[in-house]
């Protein structure tokens, strides 16, 4: 069957499509860190609220966000990509004005809620939009792109917040999202709707299943330290987190339109691009915010400053995410991933030798995040390439919310090591948060040493040629297969 001729037509523009895809994970991952200055300024609003109740507005983002990313990915599978995309966007962007104008602690939070789910919804859609709309010889650039938007979020997000909190007041930082919000919503609209796949929606109970088993497995990890690893609400989330993901695993292996498709894992790149995402998670999470909390407590400095000191590593990690995502169609992921790794694990052991409390601002930290950088940049631009296209056009969105919902989990117990490592109260001491990166460096092999794998993945990790005979995504991804790698 032949092309029609008038979808063709209508193909949106490769800087089009790239924008709307990078615009949603930048305000996904941007909303996650620009609230982390706030509490101050929402204690002064919120009076009767408690410092813990506030760090709520923090962590509910991120408990649902996690939650939320894998059944997201599917329903994008089922859906088609840019329905996902308005109801994510659109979600996100009323949230967003909802958080604003919150008259109280509880509507605030409910509005994050919100925002964590529209989220959820954004990212696996927007890759879809990015690998199904995107020439199959610029994918490896384009998921490069994507990536450095989320770096570039990351370096955003902590100083974006200190300037808008001192200037206007938190309400900003949510008021911010509602212009860009409807720019992406005006501009999916050149984004032609794929041909629907024919399946019905995916299990309604295995998907409560795996978003309630993933929200009480981070709660618990995320909680443990502040309620007490042995308090009946740690234990209990713990436990029924498990039981509830076993259960919908068990589930998704019988049922005839799954919540999950548990049989993508029998793609060993992804199964193992997973494995990399659980240990890359837990080391740059636990990386990110014991450097935030180093700069605060030890060296003194104010947050504002802590957030702008760690910006000049994270943009190197936008800048080597895109080069990387260049590059992919003539390096093999083993090596990007690994040789990544490797750097974030020598940066670790620079910092972890030589950390002390004398601030050595210039001679030692920027230079180490800016090796941290690059290596955070290159095991994220690698991963999710292998993720994300080891897979047929069908299951684009769903491999990239499991696998990103796989890194979530794993940062959360990254987080969970921090907390059990670091003291209760602020310390001056350097000796816990040199323990701390050095689980980072810990981790970060692990992951390296599992993306030797990706060895046996020959070339690039993209699309083979599709077949002669292939709509070649001309329907979206319910239309066409390709060639598995």
């Amino acid at each position: 069957m032949s092309r029609n001729p008038d979808s063709a037509a209508r193909q949106p523009s490769y800087p089009l499509v790239v924008t709307l895809a990078a615009g949603a994970i930048f305000l996904s991952i941007l909303d996650a860190t620009v609230a982390n200055l706030a509490v101050a300024d929402l204690h002064s609003s919120f009076t009767g609220a408690s410092v813990t109740d506030l760090t709520w507005v923090i962590s509910l983002y991120a408990i649902v966000f996690a939650a939320c990313l894998a059944p997201a990915g599917r329903l994008a599978d089922v859906l088609g990509r840019r329905r996902l995309y308005v109801a994510g966007m659109g979600l996100f962007t009323a949230a967003s004005l909802l958080c604003a104008a919150a008259p109280a602690l509880p509507a605030l939070l409910a509005a994050r809620g919100l925002q964590g789910l529209g989220a959820a919804a954004m990212i696996p859609a927007s890759l879809a939009v990015l690998l199904a709309d995107v020439a199959p010889q610029r994918r490896g650039a384009a998921i490069g792109l994507w990536s450095a938007a989320a770096s570039a979020a990351a370096a955003a997000g902590p100083s974006l917040g200190g300037i808008l909190i001192d200037v206007a007041g938190w309400r900003s930082l949510f008021l911010v999202n509602v212009p860009l919000g409807l720019a992406l919503l005006a501009g999916i609209r050149a984004v032609r709707a794929p041909a629907t796949s024919g399946q019905g929606l995916p299990d309604p109970l295995g998907t409560l299943l795996v978003t309630a088993g993933t929200g009480l497995l981070v709660l618990g990890v995320t909680q443990g330290r502040e309620w007490h690893w042995d308090d009946p609400r740690v234990l209990g989330s713990l436990i029924a987190g498990l039981f509830l993901s076993a259960w919908a695993l068990l589930r998704a292996r019988r049922h005839p339109r799954p919540a999950l498709q548990t049989r993508l894992w029998r793609s060993k790149p992804f199964a193992l691009a997973n494995l990399v995402s659980l240990f890359f998670g837990a080391a740059l999470y636990a990386w990110l915010l014991v450097g935030a909390l180093f700069l605060v407590d030890v060296w003194h400095y104010p947050w504002i400053t802590a957030g702008l000191s760690m910006t000049p590593g994270a943009l190197l990690s936008a800048t080597v995410a895109a080069l990387v995502g260049r590059s992919l169609s003539r390096s093999r992921p083993h090596l990007v991933v690994s040789c990544g790794a490797l750097t974030l694990v020598a940066a670790g052991l620079w910092l972890g030798l030589t950390l002390s409390s004398q601030p050595a601002l210039w001679s030692m930290w920027i230079p180490v995040g800016l090796l941290a950088g690059a290596g955070i940049g290159a095991v994220s631009t690698g991963v999710s390439s292998v993720a994300a296209l080891s897979v047929e056009p069908a299951d684009f969105a769903g491999a990239t919310g499991l696998n990103l919902a796989v890194r979530q989990i794993g940062g959360a117990l990254g987080i969970a090591a921090l907390a059990a490592i670091l003291p209760v109260a602020a310390s001056s001491d350097p000796a816990p948060y040199r323990h701390v990166v050095l689980f980072s460096c810990a981790a970060a092999a692990i992951a390296g040493l599992l993306g030797l794998g990706f060895a046996r993945h020959r070339g690039r990790p993209g699309p083979h040629p599709v077949r002669a005979d292939s709509r070649a995504l001309a329907a979206g991804p319910a239309g066409g297969r390709e060639v598995q790698p």
